[in-house]
């Protein structure tokens, strides 16, 4: 790994001022970080650390409101998510393993934009929405609103998500299934988020290059499918066939 300067910024103005140069990057959790700069993939200079920042808090009150510093373990462990989204409570106990989900942060999952993470479908089709900051000031955005392509963000240098936001759920179904090609926690070759209500939203992932709304079991023949490690594609579009499906049946037979 090649050597970097590691910054442990103690507010939000002071890391965004660090961010704001070439070839610097924010660590949150790092779980992927670290691996792809081990792997040589991103060499930057600097590191901003975002753990003295205060952004792991977790608020249920009519809707749901995250710290983007917030671990997914927390996340899973939070009685009040476990009661209002149980959806997320599920989800999170198939997304890697106990070790990962203890320092990986909720932000991080979201701004890696590797479209194979479990997390940004369910958030899309749940309806949140994303408040980023920067050095122009803050925004907020759908989730889905976020991704560009393949590991890439419509984040603009300096900025970092602060806040993530969840609807009630009310009466509303929701479901997330992925199909994975070894252990059960590990990378999914597809997943599908489905929340039925006044108005259905279906996002699948990690046959795609981001998180992508479909309008429903005939839409996936009509998918730019993306083919890798995890299966070829022609197996994932039949995958998705297969588990837009029961992730719909499902969601129609959930609590939350």
């Amino acid at each position: 790994m090649a050597p970097f300067e590691l910054a442990q910024p103690t507010d939000l103005a002071e890391a965004i001022s660090l961010l704001d140069a070439d070839e610097t990057r924010p660590l949150s959790g790092g779980t992927a970080l670290m691996l792809m700069m081990k792997a040589g993939v991103l060499r930057p200079k600097r590191l901003v650390s975002l753990r003295n920042l205060r952004l792991d808090r977790i608020e249920a009150n009519g809707s749901l409101r995250i710290g983007a510093m917030a671990t997914l373990r927390s996340l899973e462990k939070s009685p009040a998510v476990r009661e209002g989204w149980p959806v997320i409570t599920r989800t999170l106990r198939t997304l890697s393993n106990v070790r990962v989900r203890n320092v990986a942060t909720v932000g991080g999952a979201l701004a890696h934009a590797d479209p194979h993470m479990d997390l940004p479908p369910l958030l899309c089709a749940l309806g949140a929405r994303v408040t980023l900051r920067g050095k122009a000031g803050e925004r907020t955005l759908p989730v889905e609103d976020l991704y560009a392509g393949y590991l890439e963000t419509t984040l603009k240098q300096g900025e970092l998500i602060t806040t993530v936001e969840i609807p009630s759920v009310q009466n509303r179904r929701a479901a997330y299934l992925k199909c994975t090609t070894r252990s059960a926690d590990d990378w999914p070759a597809v997943g599908v988020a489905v929340v039925l209500g006044d108005e259905d939203r279906i996002f699948v992932s990690a046959a795609t290059d981001r998180p992508t709304r479909i309008a429903g079991e005939s839409a996936v023949a009509g998918l730019k499918i993306e083919g890798d490690l995890h299966g070829s594609v022609e197996y994932k579009k039949q995958l998705l066939r297969v588990y837009v499906k029961r992730a719909i049946d499902e969601a129609r037979g959930a609590r939350r």
